[in-house]
């Protein structure tokens, strides 16, 4: 997968703690980092003023898992979103090994929208998308 240019990106180390008993990063651990990436890209494009009136769930979830991590790797995590329809929107992530620059997963996430007070689904505004840098 292309990683545009204007993608969020988070460096990540492989952890002890992230090692499953088959000597590599367990798959539960890739799904952390796939929230913890969507998660720094809204706070470092949004003010907490902004994101109070929001909260995000996962409506859907597609990982390809292309190479195996191990302790001490170093990763770069990279995600941008796509045009929403309605209350979702598709995230792209790549992680990819900064030593050997191969990807190591790739996903696409889709995400719903919701009003944090009523929990209720909303209509992903230009405003939003233009905190991401998309035109709709």
């Amino acid at each position: 997968m292309q990683i545009p240019a204007h993608a969020f990106c988070l460096p990540l180390t492989v952890a002890p703690e992230h090692i499953d008993q088959l000597n590599h990063v367990n798959n539960v651990v890739y799904l952390q980092w796939l929230q913890g990436v969507a998660t720094a890209h809204w706070e470092s494009l949004t003010t907490p003023a902004q994101r109070l009136p929001y909260a995000w769930v996962v409506r859907r979830q597609e990982i390809d898992y292309l190479r195996p991590c191990f302790l001490g790797d170093q990763l770069l995590a990279y995600t941008w979103v796509l045009p929403p329809q309605g209350a979702v929107f598709d995230r792209h992530t790549v992680i990819v090994n900064s030593q050997t620059q191969k990807q190591v997963i790739a996903a696409k996430t889709t995400w719903y929208l919701l009003d944090a007070a009523t929990m209720r689904t909303l209509k992903v505004t230009a405003e939003i998308m233009d905190w991401f840098g998309v035109t709709t």
